[in-house]
């Protein structure tokens, strides 16, 4: 069945009331940089026309912690997203990639905006801590999981049956195309039309929509490489519609990004070397090593160039910074001082905080021999590994049958049965960009984009984003206080 054909866009200018806020559209454009927009004619107009400055992000600069700041306007150690993921350390289990909204802490944007204007409607699509959060209207991918272990792509939107709207008009969510070695433009297309769809539909107050494929081919590829200058290509021409139609509403829209990409070129085993030095433990079934997080003095959760050391016993903290001190690609190694330093001193974060060297990123490995890796090692499987993977995104180039492998494994998928898409390959070394360090300079950091002239400048910093967004639509005064740019 057809879903009927939505409102025009001038729908929302006629049933607005007068005197009500302006309209917002804040579209998170993953990885967007200086040297990125350069190859970006459409927002290059954009920003010119309107106004442009750079993004202070927070530590880590990795997606939960600079989203949940730019929302409740506070940092890491208020909030309490201290990366992707964390040791759960009353579960005893590390947990990355959560979607319930209750373990982000603080006032969110849509909550002071409806003490200022009763009745303020959001929509959220695919930000992330959606799942749980008082928003009017919310997609956010979420897979099926089946009973015999299939994994199907689909999401969770609330209301339910926005789920069905949005299926029958633009197909299942991509969830193959949103991460993995296939990610590319796809997804970000998806929740482009999906987000154009509720505009013309639902007219929100505030529209939120997370758009990730600059985040792909520069992990793959590097900032630097042809491949990663012609994906902000791309998404600079799908993200024009959207563009048009904001627009043509009136509506105001933001542009920013959490962080920039900066090139790397070496994986540090970080766990590896806490379990040679003895700290580390694991156990084995079947064969296949698992990480024993309850049992182990000392692990680390690897996230991008971030990585949460918990240590278990205060009297082993100097043995466990001796071993890491001598581990190349480390730069920092954040104790309580530290931690309080750089606004990350909250219950979750570990005891120890390790931050890479610039062209360095780290790895959740643990096992020491790849036969004895468990099998979920070369699956595409974010929430069963202790840490964040993002060789996910290649097929194993030394595999000569991986190809052959995958085409079996969708063959028993398109049959209903059960497979397994273990086409990862072990191997670091494809990588060529991370993230989550504090970036170097403007060039290389993230940016924040207006469509009002004079709106932004200089340097707005991450928490400072929900008081501008307030500002925009009219809810609160402008912030007085604003740093400028250095030099």
């Amino acid at each position: 069945m057809t879903a009927p054909e939505p409102a025009p866009a001038t729908a929302a200018r006629q049933d607005r009331p007068a005197g009500g806020p302006t309209p917002l559209l804040v579209v998170d454009v993953v990885g967007l940089t200086p040297q990125l927009l350069a190859h970006m004619p459409r927002l290059t107009r954009f920003a010119r026309a309107g106004s442009r400055a750079e993004l202070g992000t927070v530590l880590p600069a990795v997606t939960c912690s600079a989203q949940s700041t730019f929302l409740t306007g506070t940092t890491p150690a208020e909030h309490g997203i201290v990366a992707n993921g964390w040791y759960f350390r009353e579960l005893g289990d590390v947990l990355l990639w959560r979607q319930h909204n209750g373990l982000v802490a603080g006032d969110r944007l849509w909550d002071a905006a409806r003490r200022a204007h009763p009745g303020y409607t959001v929509a959220n699509i695919c930000w992330w801590y959606a799942m749980g959060a008082d928003t009017d209207w919310t997609v956010t991918p979420r897979p099926v999981y089946y009973a015999d272990g299939r994994k199907e792509p689909d999401c969770y939107t609330r209301p339910p049956a926005l789920h069905d709207e949005l299926t029958g008009r633009l197909g299942t969510f991509p969830l193959f195309n949103f991460w993995g070695p296939t990610a590319d433009l796809v997804s970000s297309q998806w929740i482009i039309d999906a987000t154009r769809h509720l505009l013309r539909t639902r007219h929100p107050d505030l529209a939120l929509a997370y758009v990730p494929h600059l985040d792909y081919d520069l992990q793959r590829f590097g900032p630097d490489d042809p491949r990663s200058h012609r994906a902000a290509a791309e998404l600079d021409t799908a993200l024009a519609p959207l563009l048009d139609d904001a627009r043509r509403e009136g509506r105001t829209v933001v542009a920013l990004s959490e962080y920039g990409i900066t090139r790397v070129s070496r994986p540090v085993d970080i766990n590896r070397a806490l379990r040679r030095a003895g700290l580390l433990e694991v156990h084995t079934q079947d064969g296949m090593e698992y990480l024993d997080p309850m049992a182990s003095r000392a692990f680390a959760v690897a996230d991008h160039q971030i990585a949460h050391v918990y240590v278990r016993r205060p009297e082993d903290l100097e043995t466990v910074r001796a071993v890491l001190g001598e581990l190349p690609g480390i730069e920092h190694l954040l104790d309580d001082e530290g931690k309080k330093a750089h606004h990350l001193d909250h219950p979750r974060s570990g005891e120890l905080v390790a931050v890479a060297e610039p062209d360095a990123w780290f790895t959740y490995y643990y096992w020491l021999d790849d036969a004895r890796a468990p099998d979920f090692a070369q699956l595409v499987e974010i929430h069963r590994k202790p840490g964040y993977d993002p060789v996910e995104l290649f097929m194993d180039p030394r595999d000569p049958y991986v190809k052959l492998k995958a085409a079996g494994a969708l063959a028993r998928k398109k049959l209903g049965m059960r497979y397994r898409m273990a086409v990862v390959p072990l191997d670091p070394s494809p990588i060529r960009g991370s993230h989550g360090r504090l970036p170097a300079d403007a060039e290389s950091g993230p940016l924040i984009l207006c469509s009002v002239p004079g709106a932004v400048e200089g340097r707005v910093e991450a928490t400072e984003v929900k008081s501008l967004l307030l500002s925009l639509a009219g809810l609160s005064p402008r912030p007085e206080a604003r740093a400028e740019s250095p030099g």
